[in-house]
This record gives C-alpha cells, structure tokens and sequence, in this order.
C-alpha cells in the first residue's frame, strides 16, 4: 500500500511538550485517560434510544404508522452510539480493559456496519493520513461529491454545496449495503487485512452474518409482526436518513472546511510537516463551548484533541482542550475553530462550493 513520510523535524518538539503537559493532567488528576461513568451512563441512554423502540414496536405497543416515528428515534440511537461508544471503543479508549474495549466495537456490527472496515478506514486510514488524497478514504471521490481539490472534477460538483447534505444522509444506508464488501475486498487483495493480523475469511464471515441478523431484526421481523412492509421500509429509510445526515455531517465538519489544509502524494510521498503538526493544520473544532453537542457528538467536536490523542476518551478531550490550545498557540501553530456548528456547516457548504469550481 502506498504510504506517505511525515517529517521528523518537530517544531521545537511541540508534540513532545504537548504530549508530557497533556500526561502530566491525567497524572495530577489521578484520571484514567478512557472512559468513566459518564461514559457508561451515556452508553445505556444511546443504546435505549436505539433499542427500545424497536422493543415497544415487537411488545405491541407502538404498530401502523406510528413505527416510522420509532425507526426516527432509533436512527438518533445509531448515530448516538456510533459517535459515543462505537468510536471510543474502535480506538481503545472505552475501557481500559482490552476485552470490553473489542467487545463494544462490535456496536459498529450492530448498527448494520463493520468494526473491522470501520478501523481500517478510520483509525488506519484517515488517523494517519489525514486529508491526503488517494490514501485518507473519507475524502475520497464520493458518488456526486468531490471532498478534496485534488479529487477528479465532474460538471456536476459545482452544485455539490446544493444537494451534498442529502447525500450526507445516505451514508448509513452505504453502510449497511455494498461498502463494507467492497472495502473489504479491497482490504484483502492490497493485503492488508492479513498485514493487521486479520483472517480476511473470519472478517468475512463476522460481517455477513451480523448484516444478516441485522436485517432480520429491523426490517424482517417488524414487517411480519408490526406493519405493512411499506410502513417498515419508510421506516427503515427514515432511520438511515437521520442516522447518516448527523453522523457525516459532524465528520466533515472537522476537515473539509476552510482553513484545513489539504494534500496529494502527486508531487512526492514527504510530507512538509510532521505528524502531530499535519493533524492540526488538516483538522477543525466546532461549537466546543456548547456543553450538550459535546456530550451527544461524543466529543468530535473537539476533532484536533481527538486527532492528537485518539487513545484518549472523548469525554476528557474539553478539559485537554484547554492545554492543546494553550500549547499551540505557544508554538506559534494553526488551531482552526468554529464558534458555533451553524458558522462551520456554512464553512463547509462554500469549501464544497470551492472545491466543485475550482
């Protein structure tokens, strides 16, 4: 797999300053750096939003036309628990117990995806190569969309910034379909699922047969015991609606906006910068003074704290905020933040306006 070379020469060694100060408050503090209770009682809120009205469905108590309003309230339980627990748990930080940690990944499998495509791409992939064309996948070229200036330019992008966010909410139902087989097929003929230490026929098998209970349980079933198929179907797409438009837009609101760097292997496989210093200058915040989008979002909203301390639960990333910013500023470095999420997603939609003319 082509892979990119971040310079070693660290800006009068900010991570190494940054690293020790952010070290030094977990130790002072006597704090774990992975989840505590209010990670835990937010699990069982995200959780009951995503289980029990499916349960109130097969119970009796909710049937007709009624379950396209539940399937709403489980598509905001899957976006919760894919942005809380899920994601927390696919980088480590969950839990301190490596056990819990792998087994609350499976969320993912759950929610209808893949934990094993979803660290791949995710932890491997864009943590690495943040906002690198042809090697971070979430930038890559999207059905109808362009995510990078350097992405192939169709007549069609320049009116992504029009129709982008309902193609955001199509994101999950992607999930749950071709893109987890295709990335998979894609992982094990670069080799590297068996290069991560994966059984590519093991993942395989995980993976079907976890969609396939998943379908069972949300579309299969409550056709059969709750409301016309019709109903169910609505349903099931209003759910992936919701789903998919909150969890893609909080993403993208963390690199594709302006004053991200972006960048391409086209003229070299060096890059200028090192690794942390190419995580902040590829990477945004928002709204991180709005205590209850932090606590819903999983803290992504804090995506630099997240992108420099990926192992370090969510729910400390406000209070380590405060050190990263006061580092870098020392440092004389970028720290790119939206005061508000409403400011941020109209900085995305003119990057994307940007990116389909340009």
């Amino acid at each position: 797999m082509q892979t990119v070379k971040f310079s070693r020469v660290d800006q009068n060694q900010f991570f190494q300053t940054l690293r020790k100060r952010v070290n030094d408050y977990f130790v002072q503090n006597n704090i774990r750096k992975t989840g505590n209770l209010n990670l835990y009682v937010k699990t069982i809120f995200m959780f009951s939003l995503f289980y029990v009205p499916l349960i109130l469905m097969a119970v009796g108590l909710i049937d007709g036309w009624a379950s396209i309003l539940a399937y709403a309230i489980i598509g905001l339980g899957t976006a919760g628990v894919g942005l809380c627990v899920m994601h927390d748990a696919n980088h480590g930080s969950y839990s301190k117990y490596s056990v819990i940690n792998k087994i609350m990944s499976y969320s993912m499998n759950l929610l209808g995806g893949s934990s094993f495509t979803w660290k791949m791409q995710h932890n491997l992939l864009h943590h690495s190569f943040t906002n690198i064309y042809h090697l971070d996948e979430d930038i890559d070229d999207k059905p109808f969309l362009r995510l990078s200036p350097h992405g192939k330019k169709r007549s069609y992008h320049k009116f992504q910034h029009i129709y982008a966010l309902f193609i955001y909410s199509l994101a999950t139902v992607s999930w749950i379909g071709v893109k987890d087989f295709r990335q998979l097929f894609h992982y094990n003929r670069n080799g590297l699922t068996k290069e991560q230490g994966y059984k590519p026929w093991a993942v395989g098998t995980i993976m079907t047969s976890t969609k396939v209970l998943y379908y069972i349980l949300f579309i299969v079933l409550p056709i059969i015991f709750v409301a016309k198929w019709y109903i169910i179907l609505l349903g099931f797409l209003v759910m992936h609606l919701v789903a998919g438009f909150i969890i893609t837009v909080i993403f993208q609101l963390a690199h594709v906006v302006e004053g991200t760097e972006h960048h391409t292997t086209d003229a070299g496989l060096q890059m200028e910068n090192s690794w942390a210093i190419h995580q902040i200058s590829t990477t945004a915040n928002f709204a991180t003074r709005n205590k209850l989008l932090t606590w819903l979002c999983g803290g992504l909203n804090h995506q630099i704290e997240h992108h420099l301390f990926p192992n370090i639960s969510h729910i400390h990333y406000p209070q380590i905020a405060k050190i990263v910013k006061t580092t870098v500023k020392e440092f004389d470095l970028p720290y790119n933040e939206y005061k508000r999420m409403g400011t941020a997603l109209l900085s995305h939609l003119r990057m994307l306006k940007q990116i389909g003319v340009a």
